[in-house]
């Protein structure tokens, strides 16, 4: 049997038939096309997270039911990555930078299935932020909303 290959949006599906999951790679076939718009590093990189969170299971839709369809996986990649053809300029920007920030928090399935990396409570030594300002509070020491973490830390005598 041979292999189906797939392109949609710098994404290749490879499916041989008969051997699922399907196989995603992102290619640069597209680079040479001028109808399709470049996407940036941070594009392609929320592109790569999502389509790993489809592979493992763990793409999510807005109810909470897992995504079974590539073709839905991908689309969600895209208006993740704020590549939507069907959104405007702003919103496509609002939307990767919402992304970004999830990611940033570790808010994304593909975080929480293998552990956040910047996660403050890892640590049990070093508190947040937040915490630091807390305690900063109920001792009154003045000047706390200023302080970044290192300077509360000091400040609490840490």
């Amino acid at each position: 049997m041979s292999p189906t290959t797939v392109c949609v949006a710098d994404v290749t599906i490879l499916h041989i038939r008969g051997n699922p999951p399907p196989v995603f790679r992102l290619t640069d076939r597209f680079r040479e096309d001028r109808s399709m718009a470049k996407q940036s590093k941070a594009q392609k990189d929320t592109m790569e997270r999502v389509m790993h969170e489809f592979e493992h299971g763990e793409l999510k839709m807005r109810g909470g039911r897992t995504v079974k369809n590539p073709k839905q996986a991908i689309a969600i990649g895209l208006q993740e990555a704020g590549a939507s053809k069907d959104r405007s300029r702003s919103q496509n920007r609002r939307s990767l930078q919402r992304t970004k920030r999830k990611e940033r928090r570790g808010e994304t399935a593909r975080a929480a299935a293998e552990g956040r990396r910047n996660d403050p409570t890892a640590n049990p030594d070093k508190k947040t932020r937040a915490a630091l300002y807390a305690e900063a509070r109920r001792r009154d020491i003045p000047g706390r909303s200023k302080m970044n973490r290192d300077e509360l830390a000091r400040a609490l005598g840490r």
